[in-house]
């Protein structure tokens, strides 16, 4: 499966990148606004080192709007890969957009059907909100399951499952299992994948007694 973080924190993304296990960017809206620059900059530079897809999120509801907006972040990089929601004008865009060769994520995905769609309008990417739908008491995970299952039913159908809006560790190993080609993971939770007590625990005493033997690797 493949890993990506979901930040538009320039420095943050450099040094989790630093451990090759990034494969690709997403952003939004939100996450750009937090960090207060140009959001075209900052795309531009996160795909400066970053070989994998880097999503950069339309913000026009109106399709030939998000057309021009697509083209637009499309020219900043050659791994850009354009967000648009699941909206009736967001499918028609993705379908144009993806006519051209230019990678698309779909994004704000809650129901199987819309996958469907999606899949059908040539999207590289599905953004299921699995973390969303739990917030509301509905099960995030079997929606994961449900857009697997049918993108495996039909092998024509390309179209990736990006697992959207992870919320704790558990979530990454649930979707691995579902057969999720990606997950989008917040910095904070791909920190805590690696993180375990046991694992400290045994490091600290293995260091105990080699210092105890006085000798040196180096």
């Amino acid at each position: 499966m493949k890993f990506f973080l979901d930040s538009a924190d320039v420095k943050e993304i450099k040094e989790l990148a630093e451990t090759g296990l990034i494969d690709g960017i997403t952003t939004n809206p939100t996450l750009i606004a937090k960090e207060g620059k140009d959001f075209k900059k900052v795309i531009a530079e996160i795909c400066s080192f970053i070989p994998g897809p880097v999503s950069a999120e339309v913000t026009s509801t109106d399709v030939k709007e998000m057309i021009q907006e697509g083209h637009t972040l499309a020219r900043l990089a050659n791994n850009v890969a354009i967000k648009v929601p699941l909206t009736f004008d967001g499918l028609k865009a993705c379908k144009a957009l993806s006519d051209e060769g230019i990678v698309v994520n779909v994004t704000l995905c809650f129901s199987a059907a819309q996958a469907l769609l999606a899949a059908k309008a040539g999207a590289t990417f599905i953004s299921p909100f699995m973390g969303r739908l739990d917030d509301i008491g509905h099960n995030g995970l079997e929606l994961i399951h449900e857009i697997c299952h049918i993108y495996g039913n039909y092998p024509n159908l390309t179209t990736e499952v990006l697992a959207a809006s992870i919320r704790h560790p558990l979530h990454i190993i649930d979707v691995a299992k579902a057969g999720a080609d990606v997950a989008t993971i917040p910095p904070k939770i791909f920190k805590q994948l690696y993180q375990h007590p046991l694992t400290d625990k045994g490091l600290e005493s293995f260091l105990k007694d080699w210092k105890a033997t006085g000798q040196k690797i180096i």
